[in-house]
């Protein structure tokens, strides 16, 4: 099993918004493809100004993240660049469960 991480810092001014449309809109969309098992949504304690958050979703096998990143991510992160656009910062990590 895996877990695909995307670690986001938004704006406070958008905080409520993004929060909301993350769990009504974005993340149902990601797991209706079909691809992963499980989804959290984790907040990373600091002490900034900005909020960052760790999206994490779970998958069985890294062909599914392949097949993912190829055919549905491109347009899913179109929509959160263009909903969202210079108010937040992310990236993304693969991790291993062991």
């Amino acid at each position: 099993m895996y877990i695909y991480t995307i670690t986001v810092t938004i704006e406070e001014s958008i905080h409520a918004e993004w929060m909301k449309w993350m769990k009504e809109v974005h993340i149902p969309d990601v797991m209706q493809t079909g691809f992963f098992v499980d989804n959290r949504i984790c907040k990373l304690i600091t002490e900034e100004l900005e909020t960052t958050y760790a999206i994490q979703y779970t998958f069985r096998k890294m062909d599914d993240l392949n097949t993912y990143q190829k055919e549905f991510a491109p347009k899913l992160q179109q929509e959160h660049k263009e909903k969202f656009k210079d108010k937040f910062a992310a990236f993304r990590t693969v991790l291993e469960i062991i």
